[in-house]
Parts: C-alpha cells; structure tokens; sequence
C-alpha cells in the first residue's frame, strides 16, 4: 500500500541525514518551490513598490497621494481577509503543484495587465490590479507552507523553512531596491512592465519542476462562505494548544515587523536625519538579519523543531528594540545626511547592528513557529491552519498601522517613543504565551543548558522513533540526563523519573512541563510506584513514547548497576518496541555523584564533552532487563555499533 505524503516523510528519515539545508536548493523535492516562491515574493513587492512611487511623484491626482498609497497597502491586505478562508479549503482539497502552477498563470495574466498600466500610467487600474496581486497571494499562502512537510522529511522541515523565509526577506529587500531604481529611470514604467511579465514566467517556468503533493482532504466539500470557515479554521487551529499559540506569536512578529518597517522612512528621516539611501541600509540590514537568524535556526537547533529558541528570540527583539530608541543621537545639521556622512557620526554602526539583531532574532523566533504549526497540525487540516494564520497575520498587520497612527498621529509620541512602546509590548505578550504554554520556557532551559554547558555528540539518532508508542532506556549518570536527552529527541518523550530528583527547583519545572512520570520504591513509597506503572500505561495506550534509567538510581561509580525488572513488568502490560542508548561523558559533572553527592560542591569543570549512542530496536519479547543491560553496556563502550554520526 503507497505511503501517504507524511509517512513517506517519516520513512526517509529512518535513515541518517548528512546534507546541510543549502542541499535542499539543489533537490528536486524543494529547490523548484523554492525558486518559485521567491520570484513570486520579488515580483509582488517590485510592483507594489513601483505603484506606490508612482502615486508619490509621477502621478497627477485630484486625491492626495498619501490617502491612495495607504489605499494601496489597504487593497492589497483585503483578500487576506476575503479569501484565506476558501483558499485553505482549496489547498487542502487539491493536489498542491498543479494548485501552484495555476496561481502562477493568474500572476502572469495579472501582471501582462499591469505592464499595461505601468506604460500608460493608470494610476486606478494600477489599484484595481493590486487587490488581485493580493488574492493571487492570499491563494498561495496556504499551500506555501503546507506543501513543506509533505516533500521534506522531519530533519529538513526546520532547514526548508528557514531558506523560505530567508528567501521572503531577501526577496522583499531586492523588489523594493528594485522598484525605487526603475521608477526613476525616464523609461521607468516601461521597464516595470517588462520586468514584472519576465519574472512572472519565470516563477511559471519554476512552478513545473515542483513534485506531485498529494490532496490531504480529497473528500472535502467547499463551503463558500468566507465569514463561517474564518471561525471554523480559528477553531482547527485551536485544537492543539501550543499550535494556536505559535499561530498568535506569528501574528505578534508580523506586528512588529509592520510596525518597524513602516517607520523606517519617518524614522531615518525625522531621528538620524539621514536620506533615502539611509532607509535602504536599514532596510538592509533588517532583512539581512532575518536571513541570518533563518538560516542559524537549523544549526542553533540540531536539524530538529527547536522551540526552545523561540524565548531567546523574543528576548533579543525586546532589547535590541529597546536599543533602537537610545542609541543615536543626530548631528545638528538641516541637511540629510547619505549613507557615508551617516556611517561617519557617532551611533550610527550602534543603529545599524541594532536593525541588523532585530532581525536575527526574528528569524530565531518565527522560523521554529511555523516548523511547530506544519508538524503538530493534523496533515488533513494543515492548509486550513495556515489560512487561519494568514488571516490572523493580515488582522495584526492591520492593527499595527492603526496602532502607529494612534500613538504617533494622536498621541503625539516621537517614533523612539514609539519603539519603547513596542519593546514594552512584546515582553509583555512574550511573558504571557509562555504562561499560557510554559513548553516554550522548558525547551528553552533545556537548549540553554546543553548548549552552553555541554559538547554532544550522537550517533545513530535517527534510529529512535518518531512516533510511539515505544520505551527508551538509558543508563543513568546525572540528574540532568533527561535533559540531555530532551535535547536531541525530535519527538517528544515522556521521562520516569526518580521523585526525589523531580522535586528539585528548577528542575521540577522542566520535569513537570514535559509531563515527566515520577516513581519511587515500592517499600517506601508503594503509592508512587504503583501511580507511575499505571501512568506509563496509559502513556503508551496514547501512544507515547516512554524513557525510563532502568537502573533506579544514579550511579555511584560511573559504571553500568543492575537493570531492575520494571521494564518486564512495563512491558508485560504493553508490548511495544524498546530501544537500547547510552550516554557517556557526564560522570565528573556537576550533577554526577563523583567526588561528592551531586550538586554538593562547587562543579569542577563547566563544559562536558558527551556523546549519546543509540542501539538497534528490540523487540518486547528480547527484552528482558539482563538483555538490556548487555545492550546498553555495550553502547557505552562503543562496541560493534556501526555508528553512524
């Protein structure tokens, strides 16, 4: 029987991923959507550029150019709100690559008109044309982001996504330095017109090399009505609760980027008094940090979906927001000063590093919300999550231009004020979703502590199972060895841990956000004992995916204690597959009992090399505690393994 798209995805990754994410531009599989995507991204922003320049310096109007260019931005948002609702039905329902091809057709046609309107200088039709440019986008969002996990497998999604949004960002900064170079040509239109139908095709041109993506919802029955299916796909997307969150920390980052990006201009302008050239190296440096912070996503995360750098991202936009609003102040001069004059006064390498963090640590923080929404979404559904996300995307968009019109024009606040505001907001809004999802916080702590404290190495990860339910075990030498091993599994596992050890601060925190199942001795603590076998149950009734230190306790001289017979009773209730590991290297840490009780003493060392080995899958009936412990001694050793790195 065929795999579905999503399984074939899990059953690529069941062997070792080598090639780094920029592999994935050479590939069939991604490349060509890639290509596509980008040109489309390039296209909408040369036009809509072109346009707005237009209205501000070429075209006679009895209407203010102000109103129509915020007309402009209005037209363009609309359809998001109009037509996400039906476009994820349409995503969902149809299979994806012809879907593609035909919204790159209806740019070529929208754009064969606007060359028209370009030559003649129509400024109204030119208006007209953008609200279609707008639905043309709104029908490929949903499938953009959808067809991703259907032709990459788990390792690569967090890698695909960052080059998507790279390439959005880069895309963007080359359309609009594109558009303010042609516009002023004498011949300016006349080239934007070219140039829009030759990109165009060649995004068409692109579209063809996609694969076949399967329909995730072939049965589906389209209901028109754009105002109920809102409300319904909000609701598809509220099913999973870190999924609805990730969709609002979305929304939040395209409120800000709105916000920031909006009053660049005013902000180069009325603050470092400095000219257009200005704007573009800000500009710049915005979307090159976004590229930046994209592309660190799959190297800071292991190739795995690493929530956990969504905290530190939204604490780096915080402070290098704050930074935006205290680090310059302009010469006086009447003046504009260019980019040379500008780079030469004090603050000004201070602004532009500023612009530049901001926008890595955006990267760092939408780029693991969108892998999170694409692998915890149901496949059925997924087109129809991120059509709710766009039309959150399009509403906070929207809120944030009045925002900036109501605390700048009525308020009277100066745009550094402005951006303190900002800074204010989002760790405001940051402390509230990790309240309401603290997994976000746990990984967080997690990715702190393994990265900052510990050197891993892993060999043979891809052999652990993506999905339950299973039992891993593992030798047990430090308090930290859930965390350790947290770190590099792609799919969540739920740990039995020692109680005593569940109990310590800090600690207990991580333990309970990750569900971990307590347990202590049947003599002392026969209630403990007997509530954890009935949780491990149940967990792998779900279908969860248990590890358990068969062990019981931590070892006292770095060597392998006796395996207990837990695991045959675990196993007994629930025959499902075990899957042998080992770590090494963490004996003589600060939280291993060598030379002291653990944590007792000031550390030795700060850095632990480790390595985390994992052992071929064996099956309930083998799995006997003496066969395990033969196994796990022998990953400890590095024995006949076939490591593969």
């Amino acid at each position: 029987m065929p795999s579905t798209p999503d399984q074939s995805a899990c059953v690529k990754d069941s062997a070792p991923q080598k090639h780094n994410q920029f592999a994935l531009l050479a590939s069939k599989r991604f490349g060509p959507f890639f290509h596509t995507q980008f040109l489309g991204a390039f296209n909408d922003n040369l036009y809509k550029n072109a346009l707005i320049l237009l209205l501000a310096f070429q075209t006679a109007s009895a209407i203010r150019s102000d109103i129509l260019i915020n007309l402009a931005a209005g037209l363009f948002i609309l359809p998001f709100f109009l037509f996400s609702a039906t476009a994820g039905q349409i995503a969902d329902k149809f299979e994806k690559s012809s879907l593609i091809r035909i919204i790159k057709l209806m740019e070529i046609v929208i754009m064969v008109c606007g060359a028209l309107a370009f030559y003649f200088e129509n400024a109204f039709f030119l208006m007209m044309l953008l609200f279609f440019m707008g639905t043309q986008s709104t029908f490929f969002g949903p499938v953009k982001y959808s067809i991703i996990p259907q032709h990459l497998t788990e390792t690569e999604i967090i890698g695909g996504n960052a080059l998507v949004e790279m390439g959005t960002f880069v895309a963007i900064l080359l359309g609009t330095m594109a558009a303010g170079i042609l516009i002023q040509f004498s011949s300016g239109t006349f080239y934007t017109a070219i140039i829009v139908i030759i990109i165009a095709v060649a995004g068409w041109l692109c579209s063809r090399g996609i694969p076949v993506a399967e329909p995730a919802s072939p049965d589906l029955s389209i209901d028109w009505n754009p105002f109920t299916q809102t409300f319904k796909m909000i609701g598809f997307a509220r099913k999973e609760h870190s999924v609805f969150q990730s969709v609002l920390g979305i929304s939040w980052f395209w409120f800000l980027g709105a916000s920031y990006l909006t009053q660049i201009p005013n902000f180069t302008k009325q603050v470092l008094h400095g000219s257009e050239s200005v704007v573009t190296l800000l500009l710049t440096m915005f979307s090159v940090g976004i590229g930046a912070g994209s592309l660190l996503c799959e190297w800071l995360s292991g190739r795995k979906v690493e929530y956990g750098l969504v905290p530190i991202g939204s604490i780096g936009l915080s402070l290098f927001g704050l930074d935006l609003a205290l680090a310059y102040q302009a010469p006086s001069s009447d003046a504009l000063l260019g980019v040379i004059a500008f780079l030469q006064t004090s603050g000004s390498i201070r602004i532009s590093v500023d612009f530049l963090m901001v926008g890595l640590f955006g990267g760092l923080f939408i780029v693991p919300l969108y892998a999170l929404i694409q692998m915890r979404s149901e496949p059925a559904e997924r087109s129809r999550v991120i059509a709710a996300n766009n039309i959150l995307n399009a509403l906070f968009m929207t809120v944030a231009a009045l925002t900036g019109a109501v605390l700048i024009g009525m308020a009277n606040l100066s745009i550094s004020q402005f951006f303190i505001v900002l800074a204010a907001m989002n760790v405001a809004v940051a402390v509230y979703i990790y309240y309401l999802v603290p997994e976000f916080t746990m990984r967080c702590l997690v990715w702190l502590l393994t990265h900052l404290f510990y050197r891993i190495r892993h060999f043979n990860l891809h052999r652990l199972p993506l999905e339950g339910p299973a039992v891993v075990v593992c030798n047990h030498v430090s308090y930290v060895d859930p965390l350790i091993i947290a770190s590099l599994c792609r799919q969540p596992v739920r740990f039995v841990q020692d109680a005593a050890i569940f109990k310590i601060p800090v600690l207990n925190f991580i333990f309970r956000t990750a569900r971990t199942i307590p347990i202590a001795s049947k003599k002392k603590q026969p209630e403990i004992y007997a509530d954890a076998f009935k949780e491990i149950a149940k967990a792998l009734d779900n279908g969860d995916i248990i590890c358990i230190f068969p062990e019981g306790k931590l070892t006292l001289d770095g060597k392998i204690d006796t395996f207990r017979h837990g695991i045959e009773k675990i196993l007994a209730r629930n025959p499902v597959p075990v899957f042998p590991t080992a770590l090494s290297g963490l004996w003589g840490s600060f939280f291993s009992h060598k030379n002291a009780p653990a944590m007792k003493k000031l550390p030795r060392r700060f850095f632990s090399r480790i390595e985390y080995r994992v052992g071929e899958r064996v099956t309930p009936e083998k799995a006997t505690a003496a066969f395990l412990q033969d196994r796990v001694s022998e990953l400890k050793q590095g024995k006949n393994l076939n490591m593969v790195k």
